[in-house]
């Protein structure tokens, strides 16, 4: 086992940092051991990743492709309204609607949406083998993944999943986040989806520790945290459900061990931990949030999807009429190894590539990161804490200001990667990961809906609900892995 010297002492728990109403108490060690699994690189437990991801590309049928609306099976529009649901009521749904600014104030826009307000689990067991914590995969095929098979959590289902609606086979390993009596819950949060796609649509992200033998089934396997952090340099590998679940983890402050392969610059590796431990500020950094939500405050209410303005349907697809934003359409898929071997859904397909880019700087030898306070209507709070610059494909470019950061001849680019979003409601939907760092003066006096953060800041949030958008969430999971 190639391991990094380590000695970790039991360290502060992030729920414990700031004092909310509902906080929820972490194994005692739990961020020291994850601290140490992530600082593992390799392990007898786990296989020959390349090897065994091929073999399961190889073993995996999975066909997919796009139908017109007609040929979705029990999936129709409602003759009144438009909307576009499954017969059962199940599932998900596509709607309208319409975002104001505020209460009685001027219409801004109306847009489909998709409505899902069931709560699904993703969900990650975790197990400890000769003092490492490791982590159980599964390579899934899910019918919007550009490349078939990604890396994602142990569980990934609906209510309408385990609960078996659809009729088909049991969920694998649901049990152990469903009955969670015998085993210990390392990270148990609601968190958010894409604000501009969904509508207050919520996850369960879980991480339960199990103590007893679990058996590991073709498509699944373990890895430490170090192996999948490896794994998140390459493009289009770990999905967004997996990267939501891992960036809850409660880390514990890297020691001052040999740098990781993938960072070549030392200062920087230092700057990122002495930035995960600055967790002072968190009340300034929750008013700000606080002020933006009630600064900006949308009203956004549903309308039937036939009355949404400037976008049309055809056999084919929904779509804006200048082909901007996104498109909804239909696809078929064959499968080898999902609970169904065949089924019909909706999708929602983005325009473009996306693009998340987190500007940073170090300051007095600590990191800083620019975050924004992100608008979108279907959040539950109307903002969520997002990175600096977020384009979810086809969108105007709204956030000029500080984009040209992410590019500049003198920016020091430290991750750039594209990653897949979620393949069971987005078709093809990518988004190019970047974190770069500028000196502390290039973005000068910032607007209200800008602040800089710290890791530790933003770690401690992300611990609970309704702080941190998947973007900025990813970006954080991304930045654990430059130590």
């Amino acid at each position: 086992m190639l391991k990094r010297p380590i000695s970790v002492p039991a360290r502060w728990t992030v729920s414990a940092i700031f004092d909310f109403t509902e906080r929820r108490q972490p194994h005692w060690d739990t961020p020291s051991r994850m601290t140490a699994s992530a600082l593992t690189l390799s392990s007898p437990v786990t296989p020959d990743f390349p090897a065994w991801f091929a073999g399961r590309l190889h073993e995996n049928v999975f066909d997919v492709h796009r139908v017109p609306f007609s040929e979705l099976s029990g999936w129709d529009f409602h003759p009144e309204t438009g909307n576009l649901a499954h017969e059962s009521g199940r599932y998900f749904s596509v709607e309208g609607l319409a975002v104001h600014a505020g209460p009685g104030g001027a219409h801004l826009w109306s847009q489909p949406i998709l409505d899902q307000p069931d709560i699904a689990i993703l969900g990650i067991l975790a197990k400890d083998f000769d003092g490492e914590l490791h982590f159980l995969m599964q390579a899934k095929a899910e019918p919007g993944n550009l490349n078939g098979l990604q890396l994602s959590p142990t569980v990934q289902a609906t209510p309408s999943n385990y609960t078996r609606i659809h009729r088909g086979g049991a969920t694998p390993y649901v049990d152990y986040f469903v009955d969670r009596r015998r085993h210990t819950v390392l990270v148990d949060v609601l968190q958010s989806e894409q604000g501009a796609w969904f509508l207050r649509k919520r996850n369960r992200n879980m991480i339960v520790e199990v103590h007893e033998d679990v058996p590991v089934l073709p498509n699944f396997c373990w890895l430490t945290l170090g192996q999948i952090h490896d794994l998140l340099h390459t493009p289009n590998m770990i999905n967004m459900d997996a990267r939501t679940v891992l960036s809850c983890v409660p880390f514990g402050e890297p020691p001052g061990s040999p740098a990781v392969p993938r960072v070549a610059d030392d200062s920087f590796r230092a700057a990122v931990r002495r930035s995960a431990r600055h967790t002072d500020g968190l009340r300034e950094l929750t008013s700000w949030l606080t002020e933006a939500r009630c600064r900006h405050a949308p009203l956004v209410r549903r309308i039937p999807l036939r009355d949404v303005d400037g976008w049309h349907r055809t056999e084919q697809e929904i779509r804006h009429r200048d082909g901007r934003h996104f498109s909804v359409l239909g696809v078929a898929v064959t499968t080898s190894h999902r609970e169904v071997r065949s089924w019909t859904q909706p999708l929602l397909a983005p325009a473009g590539t996306g693009l998340a880019g987190l500007v940073v700087s170090e300051v007095d030898g600590e990191l800083r990161l620019l975050v924004r306070a992100d608008v979108r209507p279907g959040y539950s709070e109307g903002a969520e804490i997002g990175p600096t610059v977020q384009d979810q494909g086809g969108e105007a470019d709204e956030q000029a200001r500080f984009r040209h950061l992410l590019f500049a001849p003198e920016t020091r680019v430290r991750y750039d990667v594209e990653l897949s979003e979620e393949g069971g409601r987005f078709h093809h939907a990518r988004t190019r990961y970047l974190i770069a760092e500028v000196e502390p003066e290039a973005a000068g006096e910032l607007p209200d809906d800008y602040r800089w953060a710290t890791t530790g800041q933003l770690q401690a949030l992300v611990a609970h609900p309704r702080y941190l958008n998947i973007e900025a969430r990813t970006l954080l999971g991304c930045l654990q892995t430059l130590w």
